[in-house]
């Protein structure tokens, strides 16, 4: 149990290390790239923070156990929405760029609207994503890299040059090494945190099933959201959403088409309620952003959701 406990606190320590040290180097490098700390946060950090889904798809894909592949997923990109951008909100009201509120929660929002067609095909047809599916999500992936570099080439034709006073001390190679090193920090004490956090739930009596759906569903998701906490306390909301954004059409998109090129995935029906509340709150997220700001009382009630869908899923076993 000691052991245990020493663990769960190590973990926290490498994730805030890491998650502080991913968002200084990623803001580095987004002014000596000359980009926004948007298109960072929608591709260097969302990519790394995925880092988790993305081992345990392919493990589970290579495994055929297509619930889990499917699962990670739509449960990752659930927490995501709800609980990372509400706790990042109720800590300090998150700023929206007007291209996120147009662009990118929409796709988002596309990506999870992909999954559900591609699950429900009709016509008799069995229930399963194919490989020439995983081929289809892996072709709206290279949309969305084309567009990022396309919002990136203007970032730079408009950048100023005063911009680049902050963090200009950091070099380029220093900058990596803190985003590298952050998100290693960050996998390392996410995988110690759910590990402990499961065997000291464990001891206390509490069920498998329990411990399933609350800490190990949560628990690919502490890179996104100790990176987006640390971004919210700094005044940084770019790398807060962007994030979050990213991560979420980086899962379907990208893993979970790997996943189904892989192996043919087998789609439950039973997800269509979750995926439902995957486009619903994605629907809520876009209208709380109208005003291009996530207030705390709307971070609260994101928050307040998610602990609902908790006992929902506890509930329905």
């Amino acid at each position: 149990m000691f052991l245990n406990f020493s663990l769960l606190i190590l973990g926290l320590v490498f994730v805030s290390i890491g998650a502080d040290k991913v968002v200084e180097g990623a803001s580095a490098i987004a002014k000596k790239l000359r980009v926004s700390d948007l298109v960072i946060g929608l591709t260097i950090v969302a990519f790394g923070t995925s880092a988790p889904e993305l081992v345990v798809n392919i493990v589970s894909s290579i495994k055929k156990n297509s619930d889990i592949a499917l699962g990670n997923i739509i449960g990752s990109n659930i927490f995501n929405i709800l609980v990372v951008p509400g706790l990042s909100a109720m800590l300090r009201p998150i700023s929206v760029k007007h291209s996120t509120l147009k662009k990118e929660i929409p796709l988002s929002f596309l990506a999870a609207l992909s999954v559900l067609a591609l699950g429900n095909k009709g016509n008799n047809l069995p229930s399963i994503i194919t490989r020439g599916d995983g081929i289809v999500l892996l072709s709206f992936f290279a949309i969305f890299v084309a567009y990022i570099f396309e919002m990136a080439k203007k970032d730079r034709e408009m950048f100023e040059e005063m911009e680049m006073e902050r963090l200009k001390n950091i070099s380029t190679w220093l900058a990596v090494i803190y985003v590298i090193g952050g998100l290693v920090g960050l996998v390392i004490g996410g995988r110690w945190i759910v590990n402990s956090a499961s065997q000291i739930a464990r001891a206390l009596g509490v069920s498998d099933k329990m411990i399933g759906l609350t800490i190990v569903a949560a628990g690919t998701s502490i890179p996104e959201l100790a990176t987006s906490l640390v971004a919210a306390a700094k005044g940084n909301s770019e790398i807060a959403l962007g994030n979050v954004i990213g991560s979420n059409i980086f899962n379907i998109f990208f893993i979970l088409g790997i996943s189904a090129v892989l192996n043919p995935l087998y789609y439950q029906t039973a997800l269509n309620v979750d995926i439902a509340l995957l486009l619903i709150i994605t629907v809520f997220l876009i209208l709380f952003s109208r005003d291009l700001k996530i207030n705390k009382i709307e971070g609260a009630l994101m928050v307040a959701t998610y602990v609902g869908y908790t006992a929902y899923l506890i509930i329905r076993g």
